[in-house]
């Protein structure tokens, strides 16, 4: 079968959708299919295209088996409103050339964000005649305009009007948790048409690891230390600063380090706070290279998911299948009727407090450091219930399985001689 994969993010980006679409390109090749992948130049979450990427309109290259064609796409550090929308508008002029030009796909999966993707791969599905996929990580322009990122009424209005479209120009929808289901219903998306198929995670590849002789508490000095861990994108749905004042809270404790990971702008906005709370227990690094990624996990004590109160309900952050594959007690500093915190309590992993609350932080982090075998059972559930319900094999077989599902019955609409009666 030949699948292409339109999606904004892929590799190298370190985090969100990328490592995602990456590892989902490369498990069909694996299973025998042709893929190729329709992208952008690589550019998140720094916002700037990555050096050896910069000054071409048009790359094309191959990894691991998968045919990958990058476009150029306008991109700002600090994007303001129209920024985003030029990025986006890029984009979509600049990519639909290349999904064009390449091979006749048999089924396109199509993810979102970025939402005015749907338009090019709706147009290449009609064009090629071939089922589309559209794989939901959000759900735009509902969660911009629930953080504040969108307010013109004009544009709320087209892209409205736009994530109509994406539902009714689709095939299908898969959708990542249940609380999207709940939100397509309730717009009236047809529930044949919805999907759900959890973001995974790699387990043979984040797996438990001892944090004996572990590489990341060395280089770092962490020895013999309680290790608070935060790896990730660090902007206005985080709220970052919270885990600032818990930390500040518990510095009379030299036990308890806090390790934040993100990119470099993030740090220096979070290093200014460090320094108004009086925080000399957070350190901040840059992201790890992938593949030493499992050393930092297993580097923690305690992984944590942040959002602020302003998050949209559905928001499911890939971070969680993460953490629990490494086999530790997660925080979860989220909405209590979210979709991320349920997620957490399913899987008895870790605890649930009131975001941007720093002080029931604090409690929740000092309440295991004063409890190390509870630290330890609520690692042993949480790596037991990414087996069971995050392996990355389980979603491969069930997109593998929808791709089939969907170019037989396309063969089936095609053949006319094929009775009803057949059918």
């Amino acid at each position: 079968m030949r699948i292409l994969i339109y999606s904004y993010n892929y590799y190298p980006e370190p985090i969100g959708i990328a490592p995602l679409m990456t590892e989902l390109a490369e498990g069909l090749v694996k299973r025998g299919h042709q893929v190729r992948v329709v992208t952008a130049m690589p550019n998140y979450p720094e916002r700037q295209i990555y050096q050896n990427y910069r000054g071409k309109l048009y790359l094309t290259e191959s990894k691991n088996g998968v045919h990958i064609q990058r476009s150029y796409v306008w991109i700002r550090p600090q994007p303001n409103l129209l920024d985003r929308i030029l990025l986006d508008a890029s984009f979509v002029v600049t990519s639909f050339f290349p999904a064009l030009i390449g091979w006749r796909p048999d089924v396109i999966i199509s993810t979102s964000p970025s939402l005015p993707v749907c338009v090019p791969a709706a147009l290449l599905g009609w064009l090629r005649n071939c089922p589309v996929i559209l794989n939901l990580q959000d759900i735009l322009p509902e969660a911009a305009i629930h953080v504040g990122l969108l307010k013109n009424k004009f544009l709320i209005k087209i892209f409205t009007q736009l994530e109509k479209f994406a539902y009714q120009s689709a095939t299908k929808i898969s959708v990542i948790a249940d609380g999207f289901v709940e939100n397509l219903l309730n717009k009236g998306v047809p529930s044949e048409k919805i999907v759900q198929i959890p973001n995974w995670v790699d387990i043979n590849f984040i797996r438990p690891l001892p944090k004996e002789n572990n590489q990341f508490r060395e280089t770092h000095n962490l020895k013999d230390k309680f290790v608070v861990l935060y790896s990730g994108n660090i902007a206005l749905t985080q709220g970052l600063e919270t885990v600032i004042q818990a930390a500040a809270m518990l510095r009379h404790i030299p036990e308890i380090v806090f390790a934040i990971a993100g990119e470099a702008k993030g740090l220096q906005r979070l290093q200014q706070d460090c320094l108004n709370y009086g925080a000399d227990n957070v350190l901040l690094l840059p992201f790890q290279p992938r593949e030493h990624l499992p050393q930092m996990l297993a580097a923690a004590d305690v992984g944590l998911v942040v959002q602020k109160k302003n998050v949209v309900s559905f928001n499911m952050p890939s971070k969680i299948q993460v953490l629990l594959a490494s086999g530790r007690a997660l925080i979860a500093s989220v909405p209590d009727n979210g979709t991320a915190a349920r997620a957490i309590r399913q899987s008895g992993g870790g605890f649930v407090v009131p975001p941007e609350d720093p002080q029931a932080l604090a409690n929740a982090i000092l309440d295991l450091y004063q409890n190390p075998e509870q630290v330890k059972t609520l690692g042993y559930q949480s790596r037991q219930y990414a087996v069971e319900q995050y392996a990355f094999e389980q979603a491969l077989n069930q997109y593998e399985n929808l791709c089939y599902s969907l170019t037989a019955d396309a063969q089936v609409i095609k053949s006319p001689a094929i009775s009803k009666q057949e059918v």
